[in-house]
């Protein structure tokens, strides 16, 4: 089954007993991963306990497909209820998950952890979405509202509250990914050093135009051939805990617009009228940026571009290198190709 809205906060502090495994994804890295932890702990107190938590790797399955089964089948040593964790999943790991939805044992909850799924070609996110004993939570970037909400629930945690222009500018500022806003706000409360009133001047001192730095500058980074940049930007989202598979599916999602675009551009379509028919279409502020790099990326560049993304993945999950130096090595790549336009 498909949840969202307020479902999703429910289901998250508790969950439907009859749902056996869990789907968790889309283009928020930072809130996945808390979705997950929150799923986790709210089955076993102890996130790291190695006898009520196992975790699982695409790699893993590949070898013993029913190793996902066994798993949750398996019994804890002590008692309790356990909790199997799938990281990185995708398309690839529809099969296991399938078999263990058609004749779940044990009472094991299996959380998968997945990236951006596309509503139309995944297989993965079907299946969660049309189980019967299972969930899709989709986690999208934080704004408007419900990102002034985050922004309030952790202020008041330290004990601070922030004043109207101080709150417009961090929600203008913060956003796209929870872990990073969470991060920027953790700044700000060891900046103000107790409880208290948070001005203007507070906001703009701590949290910067660096804040608003994300996935998407990432992306826009990458295809503009900026690779200092680019390199600035995967630096920053490492160090706040990114995935390094979730930010080459961010690029990945980027260049596949870049992608549709300049294929309009060759039917006879203009650059505005290309970019106007994208769904979603292409943010006001990265208007001129997006137009930019159409003239740096035809249709055939892009899909080398493509191709180098895709490769980069299977090597992140494969090869057993580091997956942060695999994801450097591949965007500056393609940085330098756009570059050299």
């Amino acid at each position: 089954m498909k949840l969202s809205g307020s479902r999703v906060e429910a289901f998250v502090k508790a969950p439907d007993p009859s749902v056996r495994a869990v789907l968790v994804f889309g283009p928020d890295l930072g809130l996945v991963r808390e979705r997950v932890q929150r799923l986790i702990r709210s089955v076993v107190p102890d996130a790291s306990d190695p006898f009520r938590v196992a975790e699982l790797s695409p790699a893993a399955l590949k070898e013993i497909p029913s190793r996902l089964a066994d798993e949750a089948a398996a019994m804890a040593l002590g008692g309790g209820r356990r909790v199997v964790v799938l990281r990185d999943a995708g398309d690839g790991q529809s099969g296991a998950v399938s078999s263990f939805l058609a004749r779940p044992m044990g009472d094991a909850l299996v959380v998968v952890e997945g990236g951006e799924l596309g509503p139309r070609s995944n297989s993965l996110r079907k299946l969660f979405e049309g189980a019967d004993n299972a969930a899709a939570l989709a986690c999208y970037g934080d704004e408007g509202g419900s990102l002034a909400g985050v922004i309030q629930e952790e202020l008041k945690a330290a004990g601070l509250m922030a004043e109207p222009d101080a709150m417009a500018y961090l929600v203008e500022h913060l956003g796209g990914d929870r872990r990073l806003t969470r991060a920027e706000l953790g700044k700000l409360a060891l900046y103000m050093g107790g409880p208290g009133r948070v001005s203007l001047d507070d906001a703009v001192a701590c949290v910067g135009d660096t804040a608003a730095l994300g996935l998407d500058d990432l992306a826009l980074s990458t295809a503009d051939g900026d690779h200092a940049g680019a390199q600035r930007v995967l630096d920053r989202l490492l160090r706040e805990g990114g995935q390094p598979v979730g930010m080459l599916r961010s690029v990945s999602r980027h260049f596949q617009r870049l992608h549709l675009a300049a294929g309009l551009m060759a039917q006879g379509k203009s650059a505005d009228q290309a970019m106007a028919a994208l769904k979603p279409p292409v943010i006001f502020k990265a208007a001129d940026r997006f137009r930019r790099q159409l003239s740096r990326w035809p249709a055939d560049r892009v899909g080398k571009a493509l191709d180098l993304l895709t490769e980069a993945e299977v090597d992140c999950k494969t090869t057993g290198m580091p997956a942060a130096e695999i994801t450097s090595r591949a965007l500056m790549m393609i940085a330098r190709a756009a570059a050299r336009r």
